[in-house]
């Protein structure tokens, strides 16, 4: 999998498939979804990744890793900034070791790539990358996702996670967060959730995020109201779009000089 219509990154890459549910972030994914359709279309890659929950598809916690996908950045000879695991969690605790250290390689070996990795088990990351990686990759950002309050502690595993670039992805935005720790946080993503069964965005969640970022500097990024407006009524993505207090938000992280 390559382009994306994810705002915020050019194109995907997914070296690990399958997942399981790890908070109420997770409810809704789109990517369990996706596994699903994916099986039908006769890929083997997703072939019972998942099951059926009443109306719903969602994980059974199997989790593959696929070693012939770790050849796919070195054919984009174009520089990309590449999402990996959009379709997983590449620190999931069934992703062995030697295969994420097998990862950073790809990465280091082809340093015209800028590449993202957003996981929800932050703690894993940051102990792998403290232990195991011996040089930080200035083209390799380091991100944990926090959708609400109760899971704020996965920012302070993530500020201890060696990186140039660190970020949170507020998305699905569930619920506020409250007054969070942005220090050596370069850049937020926020947004609101879509699809079937997408939970409600508040402007005053996203307003709490937008002045902590302000008074931290760090890079604020608006990807969507998802199927929900800032009068709570459900609409449609379209309708909704991108614009917060009256703009686009797509600022990005600036290169940090060193590792903290």
């Amino acid at each position: 999998m390559a382009t994306t219509e994810i705002e915020w990154t050019d194109a995907t890459w997914n070296p690990v498939a399958g997942c399981s549910i790890v908070s109420k972030g997770c409810t809704n994914c789109y990517a369990m979804a996706l596994a699903r359709r994916l099986e039908a279309m006769g890929v083997d890659k997703y072939e019972g990744l998942t099951r059926q929950s009443g109306k719903r598809v969602v994980w059974n916690g199997v989790v593959r890793e696929d070693h012939a996908a770790l050849t796919i950045p070195y054919a984009w000879k174009k520089p990309r900034t590449i999402f990996v695991n959009s379709m997983s969690d590449l620190f999931h605790e069934l992703v062995s070791d030697r295969f994420i250290e097998a990862v950073w390689r790809v990465m280091r070996e082809t340093p015209r790539h800028q590449y993202q990795i957003l996981t929800k088990r932050p703690e894993r990351m940051a102990q792998f990358v403290k232990q195991r990686i011996r040089h930080v990759l200035p083209n390799v950002w380091l991100g944990t996702s926090v959708e609400n309050a109760e899971v704020v502690d996965r920012i302070g595993h993530l500020r201890r996670a060696p990186a140039t670039i660190r970020f949170i992805s507020f998305e699905p935005l569930i619920g506020p967060v409250g007054k969070v720790n942005l220090k050596s946080i370069h850049w937020a993503i926020v947004g609101g959730e879509s699809g079937r069964g997408a939970r409600p965005i508040r402007e005053e969640w996203i307003d709490a995020i937008y002045e902590q970022c302000v008074a931290s500097d760090t890079a604020f990024f608006f990807k969507q109201w998802g199927a929900w407006g800032k009068d709570a009524k459900r609409r449609s993505k379209k309708a909704n779009g991108r614009e917060y207090r009256g703009k686009i938000w797509n600022q990005m992280p600036l290169p940090a000089a060193t590792a903290d």
